[in-house]
C-alpha cells in the first residue's frame, strides 16, 4: 500500500510540475514533421521551421520587432501577437481600446510619437542576426487574410548597407486586392528605391471569395542571374540581376549578390494597407512552415 500510494503521488508530481513549467497547466502540444518536399537532385534542405511546437515562436529562429517601425503603419509591433499553436505559426492583428504609446510626445510632428494611444497591435519576425542566405530556393506556405487594411508579407532584406541599397525582395505583399512579388534597391536619392514590381489581383489567381481561406506556397527561386517569385507554381516575377545595381556606395555593387535575411510579418493600414476600419479583429496570418533549400554548389545556377 505505501508503495503504491508512493508512485501515485511522484506520478502527480511530475503533472503538476509539468504543467507548471508550462505555464498553462498542461504540457505543450508537439505535431509530427510535416512532409518536406521530396529531396531534388542537387538540392538540399539547409534550414526550416516547422512551427510544431506550441508556445513562442524558436528564440533560435526569430528576433522581433517592437513599435511603430516602418511606412506610417497602424499597428504597434508587439511578441505577444505570434505564437505557435497547432503545428502553424500565427501572427494575430489586433484592434486596440485605450493602449497608451509609451514614446507619446505632446506636440511632436512624428508619425511614431504623435500618437497617443495605439488602435492596433500585430508582430513582425524575422531572421536578422540569426540565420540569412545567398541564393537557393526559399518556400513559404501560408495563409493570409484578405480583409481591407492588412498588409501581411514575406520579405527579404540584405545584411549590409542602408535600406534600399542593402535590397529588398517581397517574395509576398497583399494589400488592397492584389498579391505584389517585388524587389528594389538604390537610387541616387537617400532612401529612395528603384523598384521592379509585379501587382496580380486575387481574382486572376482564384476565387476572390475563398481563395484567403486557404493556404498557399510561394517561392522564391534566386541565383546569381535572377530572382523568380511564384505563388502555387505561378510565375509571378522575374527580376534580372544584371540590372540590380546601385549608383551609390550606401550598400554593396549589387544587393542581390549578398546574403538576406528573412521577415514575415502583418502590417495594417500606413502607406499602402488600406482603411481597416470595418475589418473585423482579431484576425489572423498563419504560417505553416518556412523553408531554405541550397544547391550543393550555391554558385550554380
Amino acid at each position: 500500500m505505501f508503495n503504491t500510494s508512493k508512485k501515485l503521488i511522484i506520478i502527480i508530481t511530475t503533472l503538476i510540475i509539468g504543467g507548471l513549467l508550462h505555464g498553462n497547466g498542461s504540457p505543450k502540444k508537439t505535431y509530427p514533421s510535416k512532409t518536406v518536399t521530396p529531396k531534388i537532385s542537387g538540392w538540399k534542405l539547409v534550414w526550416a521551421d516547422e512551427f510544431n511546437i506550441d508556445g513562442k515562436p524558436d528564440p533560435k529562429n526569430w528576433v522581433f520587432e517592437k513599435g511603430f517601425v516602418r511606412n506610417k503603419e497602424l499597428q504597434w509591433y508587439q511578441p505577444e501577437n505570434a505564437f505557435c499553436k497547432d503545428g502553424k505559426l500565427i501572427i494575430e492583428g489586433r484592434r486596440e481600446e485605450k493602449k497608451h504609446n509609451p514614446n507619446f510626445k505632446k506636440g511632436s510632428s512624428q508619425w511614431k510619437t504623435n500618437r497617443k494611444f495605439i488602435e492596433y497591435t500585430s508582430a513582425c519576425l524575422k531572421t536578422m542576426g540569426l540565420h540569412s542566405w545567398q541564393y537557393g530556393r526559399f518556400e513559404v506556405k501560408a495563409k493570409i487574410s484578405a480583409q481591407p487594411g492588412l498588409w501581411p508579407a514575406i520579405w527579404f532584406l540584405g545584411n549590409e548597407g542602408e535600406w534600399p541599397s542593402n535590397g529588398e525582395i517581397d517574395l509576398m505583399e497583399f494589400y488592397q486586392g492584389k498579391i505584389l512579388a517585388n524587389a528594389c534597391w538604390g537610387t541616387k536619392k537617400q532612401w529612395s528605391a528603384k523598384w521592379d514590381t509585379s501587382k496580380t489581383p486575387i481574382k486572376e489567381l482564384g476565387d476572390p471569395k475563398t481563395w484567403d481561406q486557404q493556404f498557399h506556397i510561394w517561392r522564391m527561386d534566386w541565383d546569381k542571374d535572377t530572382i523568380k517569385l511564384f505563388v502555387d507554381d505561378k510565375l509571378l516575377n522575374t527580376i534580372e540581376l544584371k540590372n540590380t545595381i546601385n549608383p551609390t556606395q550606401k550598400g554593396p555593387n549589387n544587393p542581390f549578390k549578398q546574403p538576406q535575411y528573412l521577415l514575415l510579418n502583418l502590417a495594417i493600414g500606413g502607406n499602402s494597407g488600406g482603411n481597416p476600419s470595418n475589418t473585423k479583429f482579431p484576425s489572423r496570418y498563419e504560417i505553416d512552415y518556412a523553408r531554405v533549400y541550397q544547391k550543393l554548389n550555391i554558385n550554380d545556377k
